[in-house]
């Protein structure tokens, strides 16, 4: 939201006249990004709890009764938002990834991602005044540590290079929200969720203020939790994007003006972003340019051995994924998949290597690969020494499919089955997703640890569809 805010300022008339003066007065860190060629520009977006204003000022009591957040700070990031850009500045994607995944923080080990920032700086604020430093220089440099590890964290978990980095706080985002005169959103059905505020009626309307962050911080009381709360976010922004590119914004000189001291006020990035040259290379991008999405989930309901809730995350499907949106490969990923949609095959798996749970868990491989998932359990077929998949045609792009995704299988024709539908059976040779080798090696290239229990049971997600801000009228949402 605070990038495509500045966007909006920098692509107008009046903008280009103020650039100056609104660069001169946006806050900034030091943080030496960027520097790959990944075949995009990659821009990490945070939202914070933070209770101060982006130059380091306290709100006012009047400000923090009006967010409906409490006093208490913690200095989580439960919005990190990935924007993608290719090189040629056709089109955006910004990619969520949820507060609860559990990735590899430096310096500290396997933590919830949200937890990267704060975790961090308050490891490093404790030993910068145990040295002697001054409150002030100590908060500056354990900031800057707690924002060089949550970024640090993203790029290993996507596998994607940061160039640019933006943050705002929870005052930033009333501001901004207020500064275009309310967001257009549709609910599915009425909420009243007291630990958010959230209380509106079913259908569309139009949120400012205090109702609008409600709106967008609201996880309890919605089926999938979080990943609800990521697409009421993804919607709203998408809102927002649609109603700042429209005239009746870009138009405004008075909207204009009270958005760029929302922006001054609320947002930070780092110093080396040449704001003006991003705008120019975005001139043309339209509202139907702008998605959002969300990385593969392996299980939304996993939890650590110390009962820790937690999302689980397979490092390699979410750099895959992160590399596909600049168009482009992740190139350590050697996998040769055949075009076809795996929303489209059905596969089944059975068990016939006598290690208990590994069709589950193979299952559950390929179900967050996007794959349908079949029938589960152990083989009562013929015995088999080699895993295989069995196809109506084995040379259907299906059954070619469902083979590499698991570590290019054998593929041997079974009339038996329907032409959309693959059986997996696995014997004591596979090694390939959902195997304790696979498991094994995602450990020691991701960092993790046996820490999470492996319960036998999962709930993936894979990618939904996107969202796009081209739409006319708000998506209706949970």
């Amino acid at each position: 939201m605070a990038v495509l805010s500045v966007l909006a300022l920098v692509v107008t008339g009046f903008a280009w006249r103020s650039v100056d003066a609104l660069e001169a007065n946006l806050a900034t860190a030091r943080l030496g990004l960027g520097g790959a060629k990944d075949g995009a520009l990659d821009i990490l977006m945070v939202g914070t709890d933070s209770r101060t204003d982006a130059h380091g000022n306290p709100l006012s009591q009047g400000e923090l009764a009006s967010l409906r957040a409490g006093s208490a700070e913690a200095d989580n990031t439960d919005t990190i938002v990935l924007i993608r850009v290719p090189v040629d500045g056709s089109s955006a994607t910004a990619l969520s990834i949820p507060r609860d995944s559990y990735v590899d923080v430096p310096g500290i080990g396997n933590s919830k991602v949200n937890a990267a920032f704060g975790a961090t700086k308050a490891i490093e604020l404790d030993r910068l005044k145990a040295e002697g430093e001054s409150d002030a220089e100590a908060e500056a440099q354990a900031t800057q540590s707690g924002r060089e590890a949550l970024i640090e964290s993203v790029a290993n978990l996507t596998g994607v290079t940061v160039d640019h980095y933006a943050e705002v706080g929870l005052l930033g985002f009333v501001l901004l929200t207020d500064a275009v005169g309310g967001v257009d959103v549709c609910l599915n059905n009425p909420v009243d969720e007291a630990m958010s505020g959230a209380k509106f009626a079913a259908g569309e309307q139009t949120l400012s203020g205090a109702d609008a962050l409600s709106f967008v911080r609201q996880r309890h009381d919605l089926p999938r939790g979080d990943l609800d709360r990521i697409v009421r976010q993804q919607v709203f922004m998408a809102s927002l994007v649609h109603q700042v590119l429209s005239a009746k914004t870009l138009s405004n000189p008075g909207k204009l003006g009270q958005l760029s001291a929302a922006v001054q006020r609320s947002v930070v990035i780092d110093d080396d972003w040449d704001i003006l040259g991003f705008a120019r290379q975005l001139q043309g991008l339209a509202g139907g340019d702008v998605k959002f999405e969300t990385i593969p989930v392996v299980d939304i309901n996993a939890m650590t051995d110390y009962g820790e809730s937690i999302v689980q995350v397979d490092p390699q499907a979410v750099r895959k994924y992160a590399a596909s949106l600049a168009g482009k490969s992740d190139d350590s990923d050697t996998e040769s998949t055949p075009a076809v949609d795996p929303s489209s095959v059905t596969v089944d798996v059975s068990n016939d290597s006598g290690i208990g749970g590994m069709a589950s868990r193979v299952a559950e491989a390929l179900t967050a690969k996007g794959f349908r998932e079949g029938n589960v359990g152990n083989n009562t077929g013929t015995s088999v020494s080699t895993s295989r998949v069995l196809a109506a045609d084995s040379d259907s792009a299906g059954a070619k499919a469902v083979a590499a995704a698991l570590g290019d299988l054998q593929v041997v024709g079974d009339s038996s089955l329907p032409a959309d539908t693959m059986r997996v059976v696995l014997a004591t040779d596979y090694a390939g997703p959902g195997s304790a080798s696979a498991s094994t090696s995602a450990t020691a290239s991701s960092g993790r640890t046996s820490d999470v229990v492996d319960r036998g049971t999962s709930t993936p997600v894979p990618p939904g569809p996107a969202v796009d801000a081209g739409r006319k009228g708000p998506q209706c949402v949970n």
